[in-house]
């Protein structure tokens, strides 16, 4: 069915895309018990913030396409943004795979990676900053809680739990106390806030390196927070996390086999100039795992992102 001919707040539509395009959408969920994020034996079910509301969007597949149904006022804002979460959007022109056999042997083994696009930008910069020097594991604990305690339902026939990302003026006017008992401490809590405050600046219409720009002039923001919110939102096929602990040793150990910093990284990278993020995305698929470590796994200390 066409969303536009649906019924308000209750809207439907078939994307042409294999069943594996699922897996590109569900790669957007921070941690297994992403509260906005359900799996069920009715498809994929996703509570999303829009423009014009929350929004409730289910995923399944089905043999001429995957099919997306969305309740809520934010039902059609949420369609429309259907092929980029599937990775339809995604242009792999120019993509020179070939420059390198570590790349070319990951792309091959990889055939069907696209790169999502959420369009969810403020969901998106909150987990970004959540995950500034912490492990993982915390800081989707961290979100888990902040969303479950204060996002609020799903519309529509969505599964009990599922959550929609509080809006930036909840953000801004949580206590303290939420802060610390969700784990999170006063450098991330801080830089949250103090993006919630100018949060209408930052929309999914902006190029990636504009919105880079306008989140970067939130103090507690830098260059990593600013990557992984242009890849993850706005499907940035060039974005690079510098200041990330891992990334430059793992770029370097596959491409060299040799370790690498933020600078060696960008170096080895700049052949791939428009598509590094893919370049990472493919390699953190096929090395990660294989690489030597470097010293304690949980050692996670960065700069300013």
């Amino acid at each position: 069915m066409d969303a536009r001919a649906a019924p308000a707040g209750d809207a439907s539509v078939v994307v042409a895309a294999p069943a594996v395009a699922l897996r590109t959408a569900v790669g957007l969920r921070r941690g297994a018990g992403d509260p906005t994020w359900h799996a069920t034996p009715d498809g994929v079910w996703h509570g999303r913030p829009t423009p014009d509301g929350p929004a409730t969007l289910r995923l399944r597949a089905r043999p001429d396409g995957v099919e997306a149904h969305a309740w809520g006022p934010g039902a059609r804002a949420a369609l429309a943004d259907v092929p980029g979460l599937l990775g339809r959007l995604d242009d792999v022109t120019g993509f020179a795979a070939h420059l390198h056999p570590a790349v070319h042997a990951a792309a091959r083994a990889h055939p069907d990676l696209r790169l999502p696009r959420s369009g969810e930008v403020w969901p998106t910069l909150v987990t970004a900053v959540l995950e500034q020097r912490v492990v993982g594991l915390d800081a989707h604990a961290s979100w888990r809680r902040l969303v479950l305690r204060h996002g609020e339902p799903a519309p529509g026939p969505a599964p009990a739990g599922l959550r929609v990302c509080p809006a930036p003026g909840v953000w801004a006017s949580l206590p303290v106390w939420e802060w610390r008992g969700a784990g999170v401490d006063a450098q991330r809590s801080g830089a949250v806030q103090r993006a919630a405050v100018v949060a209408h600046r930052f929309t999914a219409d902006l190029e990636p390196d504009e919105l880079a720009r306008r989140v970067r002039t939130v103090v507690g923001i830098g260059p990593w927070t600013a990557a992984e919110t242009t890849a993850r939102a706005l499907g940035d096929p060039d974005a690079v996390q510098v200041g990330d602990a891992h990334l430059p040793h793992l770029v370097g150990w596959a491409l060299t086999g040799r370790r690498a910093d933020d600078a060696g990284m960008l170096h080895l990278l700049a052949p791939w100039a428009g598509h590094r993020q893919r370049v990472v995305v493919l390699l953190e698929r096929a090395y990660r795992g294989r690489m030597p470590t470097y010293g304690p796994r949980a050692a996670r200390a960065r700069p300013m992102r």
